[in-house]
């Protein structure tokens, strides 16, 4: 009888490290994804001034629309966690959408080699910020069910293991990257 117990409490303890290493490499996963993105969200915020100083050159009295884009780029910059950051980044978007809708009354503006290669550069990072959220997303999922199911949740809860915030856009007008014509 000893030595079944001692073969249920040596699988039980198997259990319990299979689960916690299997919940820790998920949130290394989620970790590095988080860091993916904002590398890309960096790339984006370093973009968009050199987008303002093309558009305010052309079209210099438009001061509203392009105090609206600094604004809504400090605001990002400052945005901490994926559910934060994915309110700031939304309002980003739409101000840069209402940056590049400007520029279509240009033409001179539009004509530009170098707004055109910041443009070529925005749709991008636009891209890379979208494949990198989709990933992203992909293992926080897999880590909160991973979390919600028994009995891993048993280890992840006694463990200290949280689920975590998707990357998302508030606005679903927001989720597409700004319509830009080249």
């Amino acid at each position: 009888m000893g030595f079944g117990l001692l073969i249920i409490a040596l699988a039980v303890i198997l259990g319990v490290v299979f689960l916690y290493n299997a919940l820790t490499k998920l949130t290394l996963l989620a970790d590095n994804a988080w860091s993916d993105i904002d590398v890309q969200l960096k790339r984006r915020h370093e973009l968009v001034p050199n987008l303002v100083a093309a558009v305010q050159g052309h079209a210099g009295y438009e001061r509203t629309t392009l105090e609206a884009v600094v604004s809504a780029r400090n605001r990002a910059m400052a945005a901490h966690g994926p559910g934060e950051a994915g309110a700031a980044e939304g309002l980003l978007a739409g101000a840069v959408g209402q940056l590049l809708a400007l520029a279509e009354a240009y033409p001179d503006l539009r004509a530009a080699a170098s707004f055109l290669e910041l443009q070529r550069g925005l749709v991008e990072i636009e891209d890379q910020v979208q494949q990198a959220r989709r990933y992203y997303n992909a293992v926080v999922r897999d880590l909160n069910t991973k979390i919600a199911q028994f009995p891993a949740n048993l280890v992840a809860k006694t463990m200290g293991f949280r689920p975590r915030e998707f990357f998302d856009l508030d606005d679903p007008n927001q989720r597409a990257a700004p319509e830009v014509r080249l």
